[in-house]
């Protein structure tokens, strides 16, 4: 392991990392910025959570600020392409940081937001430009930008770019860039069609891996319960009624879903606040600012959210609901434990959902320990197949903290609120 300054950044950029109080690269960070400083094309693979965009941020900058000239109108040097609004807002972010007080600018580009102003902003050319696929072909439909100059271009969480079905617009952004070019991919996990990708896109790529795919944060503490959906309301209340002032991040299923728990779990007196693909861009921007801030505890949201949250403080992640996807498991639960810091992630798991938990427990290659209830050994309900689960299973080898608070007498929602307490709508 060695510091930021025994890199060779430009000035400008140790200069950043100082008043940002960061001194020691991660180690997706320590493998992987050499490389690119080099160079090569670069294959990413570590946890969430992990300095993903530092990784690429800072080699980008660095061969920015050593080459020569403005763009010119329409035209951009390096290209970022990430899924989500949320990812990119916060990508752009980070980049601002590292070149607040250099000439490398950085402009944004999603949907949801005026496409005339974007059209103004790329009129004059940008160094870095951070965008979601569908938003930059609308701009290339309209001859708003030039790609022909892009010498550097950066996929971030292209597996989820592959579950979106972002490879369409991948072939249709690729023939326009310039050549010859510098590309990295970074990714939380390996599904086998992004072997595919990295073929199509990257040469020679040098791959760096810190951690196996689909594997959770060291710091992060999980636990299932196992419940039947109908008593999934109550336990959800009783596990933020043990800890009400810390940020929690509660994932369901569908939008639809997100919208009806965050308005019962208001009802009942939390502060909640949803984020999903119903919900206009300002408002998902407003509701994410409330919850860094802590003016909103409870997040509830779909995984439209689980690659665009770097909020460090986020102490509980909850899956009301598992997802359909076991990779979005690892992507949503590593929205805490973030830069080092220690977090806990609850599963609330039915009947219906024992496969779904027995996929997610294949991928990462590990049982969650059980914090309440005794696991299904008989069929799975509703046409769902898949193998008993193994010994232990159905015992109890671990009370996570929050699970012990919440069981306690005299704590959780029931009890404080007493009769203006409801039982919030089921997530569909």
């Amino acid at each position: 392991m060695f510091d930021f300054n025994m890199l060779g950044l430009a000035p400008a950029l140790t200069e950043a990392l100082e008043r940002a109080g960061l001194s020691q690269p991660t180690p997706i960070q320590n493998q992987a910025i050499p490389l690119a400083m080099e160079g090569h094309d670069v294959l990413g693979l570590a946890q969430t959570g992990t300095g993903k965009t530092l990784a690429f941020g800072l080699p980008l900058v660095d061969h920015l600020l050593a080459a020569p000239g403005k763009p010119a109108p329409k035209t951009v040097k390096a290209l970022i392409l990430a899924p989500t609004r949320e990812l990119v807002n916060q990508i752009s972010e980070n980049l601002r940081t590292l070149t607040a007080k250099t000439r490398v600018h950085v402009a944004t580009v999603v949907g949801g937001q005026s496409i005339g102003k974007q059209i103004a902003t790329l009129a004059r050319g940008t160094d870095i430009l951070v965008a979601t696929p569908g938003r930059l072909i609308d701009l290339m439909d309209r001859r708003a930008v030039d790609l022909s100059t892009v010498r550097h271009l950066v996929l971030d969480e292209a597996d989820q770019m592959l579950d979106l079905g972002f490879i369409h617009a991948l072939r249709k952004i690729a023939p326009r860039l310039g050549t010859p070019r510098q590309t990295m991919l970074f990714s939380a996990t390996m599904p086998k069609q992004m072997e595919e990708l990295s073929a199509a896109y990257l040469t020679n790529p040098r791959r760096v891996q810190v951690s196996p795919p689909g594997k959770a944060a060291d710091k992060i503490t999980q636990s299932v319960h196992f419940l039947d959906k109908a008593a999934k309301p109550d336990r959800l209340r009783e596990i933020l009624g043990a800890d009400l002032n810390a940020l929690t991040l509660v994932f369901a299923r569908t939008k639809h879903g997100a919208e009806k728990l965050m308005k019962g779990l208001v009802a009942d007196g939390f502060n909640a606040a949803s984020i999903h693909g119903n919900k206009s861009q300002g408002q998902r921007d407003r509701a994410i600012k409330a919850f860094r801030d802590g003016e909103v505890t409870v997040l509830v949201a779909t995984d439209v959210a689980a690659r665009g949250i770097d909020i460090p403080g986020v102490a509980y992640v909850i899956n009301y609901e598992l997802p359909d996807v076991p990779d979005n498991y690892v992507h949503r639960i590593g929205r805490t434990a973030r830069a080092g810091r220690e977090g806990e992630a609850i599963a609330l798991c039915s009947p219906e959902e024992a496969d779904l938990l027995r996929q997610i427990e294949r991928l990462m290659k590990t049982s969650i320990p059980v914090g309440r209830g005794t696991a299904p050994t008989g069929p799975v309900p509703s046409g769902r197949s898949g193998k008993p689960q193994g010994k232990g299973r159905g015992q109890n080898r671990r009370q996570p903290a929050v699970a012990n608070a919440a069981a306690a007498p005299g704590t959780g929602a029931g009890k404080r609120r007493g009769s203006r307490r409801r039982r919030a709508p089921r997530a569909a």
